[in-house]
């Protein structure tokens, strides 16, 4: 199963969403959920996302996600740059490199000529795809695929409003 995950943060607390789909063009989350936790202790610092995330997603993983991922899809970069890990290598680093991690950004990261841009639907702004453990191109290709007409894919967008607690 893939599992896509996003957190948000709130002055009282931080939410972790995950939705569980079997194939790149699902409609509907096969699984869903969410879990919650103190605020963020460290303040946003760019090119530095992992250490404000990477622990609620891998406590997230262990406690909350109750199936094994084949595939975890990030909301943001794997990778910042060549030799730059982000977030989504970070993670993959933690899982011991058993599990591929594929990173969706909406917004373009400086000098990072690994993404690959995905234009979706009649946007102009394309999401940008990086991965750890899983060709790049062929995951822009799923990511291409994705149910929903705009920009951001059902799913994905899906996720994003269970983390922000909008479900």
């Amino acid at each position: 199963m893939i599992v896509a995950l996003d957190v948000d943060y709130g002055a009282r607390l931080t939410r972790v969403a995950f939705v569980g789909f079997d194939d790149w063009g699902d409609e509907r989350a096969a699984r869903e959920g969410t879990a919650t936790y103190p605020p963020a202790p460290a303040p946003y610092a760019s090119g530095q996302f992992f250490r404000r995330e990477l622990g609620y997603l891998l406590t997230t993983l262990r406690d909350a996600v109750d199936v094994a991922p084949s595939l975890i899809v990030v909301d943001g970069y794997t990778w910042l740059g060549v030799g730059k890990p982000g977030l989504g290598a970070h993670l993959y680093e933690h899982l011991e490199r058993k599990i591929p991690v594929v990173g969706v950004a909406k917004r373009s990261f400086r000098d990072n000529t690994l993404a690959i841009p995905v234009l979706r639907g009649t946007s102009k702004q394309p999401l940008f795809v990086t991965a750890a453990g899983i060709d790049a191109a062929a995951m822009a290709a799923e990511v291409s695929r994705m149910a929903g007409a705009h920009r951001i894919p059902v799913l994905l967008k899906r996720v994003d409003r269970l983390a922000r607690g909008d479900a």
